[in-house]
């Protein structure tokens, strides 16, 4: 079981600047709970979203020598990519890839065809620098757009990039929080069994009546890869709706704890990172 934790997609669509010292310092309590991974920032427009401008200075200045969780940083374009792989702090490259033509160019401003070209350029630019590329299936369990969608449609595009970009670290996104648990469910055991190559991830948004509902459904499925974030905060600021935030880490944290899945992290460090949230995020 992989555990992520998201304090990027908590912080991204929040106004009010948060002082580069109060992310630090934070990122640093999360280091110490033992998660997987850490999505710690991105290196896209600082226009589009200003919250994150400083993903630089914070790499530069957390404290990861006594930790093992390894550190993400989403990107849009190759010029991020760029950046993101001159950081040796950083072990994983996100790029947000929809299914949705319509929502692809409001969240990165990029055709599918373009994101495509892009996807290929920031995998080269990975495996030269030694890093790993996470792609994120936006609006991968539905469409509010109208656009089509179909399990068949997903499917279709984790097959092209394995085969033509060989990316095999593929998280669904359910961008709005629309996902059934039936579907969630049917589309990861449809792709787990077509691509047993892949590692796929759940990054579910969720309401706070519905959470555990989806997340069994993943687990069910056969998902081994969670996204989470402190008090289910965040949300994709490019989205249709109004932020329908991620999954709660402390209560996936302790939903698996209770089947015995949970044995590496450390609840106590998990706590003070709840209670440094609970200051954040209010």
């Amino acid at each position: 079981m992989k555990f992520i934790e998201c304090p990027r997609d908590a912080m991204q669509g929040i106004k009010k600047f948060i002082p580069t010292e109060v992310k630090i310092n934070y990122i640093n309590e999360l280091l110490k709970v033992g998660f997987d991974t850490i999505d710690v920032g991105s290196f896209v427009s600082k226009k589009m979203i200003p919250q994150l401008s400083d993903t630089a200075e914070v790499l530069n200045r957390i404290d990861i020598s006594s930790s093992d969780s390894k550190l993400l940083v989403i990107v849009g374009n190759e010029r991020g990519a760029e950046e993101a792989v001159s950081f040796d702090e950083v072990t994983y490259i996100g790029f947000p890839f929809s299914i949705s033509e319509t929502f692809q160019k409001k969240n990165i401003n990029s055709s599918i065809e373009d994101s495509i070209r892009r996807l290929g350029n920031i995998q080269n630019l990975a495996i030269k620098n030694n890093k790993k590329l996470v792609t994120y299936f936006s609006m991968a369990f539905g469409n509010p757009y109208g656009d089509e969608w179909s399990v068949y449609i997903v499917a279709h595009w984790a097959e092209k990039l394995l085969n033509d970009f060989g990316i095999n670290i593929l998280s669904l996104s359910d961008t709005i929080g629309s996902s059934e648990p039936k579907i969630i469910e049917w589309l990861f055991s449809k792709l787990i069994s077509e691509f047993p190559s892949v590692e796929f991830g759940a990054h579910l948004h969720t309401h706070a009546h519905n959470w555990q509902e989806k997340l069994e459904a993943a687990y069910k499925a056969g998902c081994k890869r969670y996204d989470g974030a402190m008090l289910g905060y965040g949300g994709c600021p490019m989205a249709k709706d109004d932020l329908v935030g991620n999954m709660p880490t402390e209560r996936m944290m302790n939903h698996f704890k209770d089947i015995n899945k949970g044995n590496k992290i450390d609840f106590q460090a998990l706590n003070k990172s709840y209670d440094a949230a609970s200051s954040i995020f209010h």
